[in-house]
């Protein structure tokens, strides 16, 4: 069974680089420069970098909101034990 699946995977590479899709991502229109590139790049570079950002900020905000429901639940049971 496991020499089956080993084969398949190898005929699916050996497809895969033997297509003609293959060949469409090696040629000059995809590592063509032109006046969008910047903007891809810009693109990429903001999902990319804010995301860790954005998502950091979000996190930050719920353990703070979490810490402060904490601190409103002890003095209320400090002040309900006197």
């Amino acid at each position: 069974m496991r020499r089956i699946c080993s084969n398949v995977i190898v005929l699916s590479l050996c497809a895969l680089l033997a297509s003609p899709a293959y060949a469409a991502v090696d040629s000059y229109r995809f590592l063509h420069v032109t006046i969008e590139t910047p903007w891809y790049i810009f693109i990429f570079l903001l999902g990319g970098v804010f995301a860790p950002f954005i998502l950091m900020t979000v996190l930050v905000w719920k353990n703070a909101i979490r810490k402060a429901g904490k601190k409103v639940d002890e003095t209320e049971r400090k002040s309900s034990d006197e």
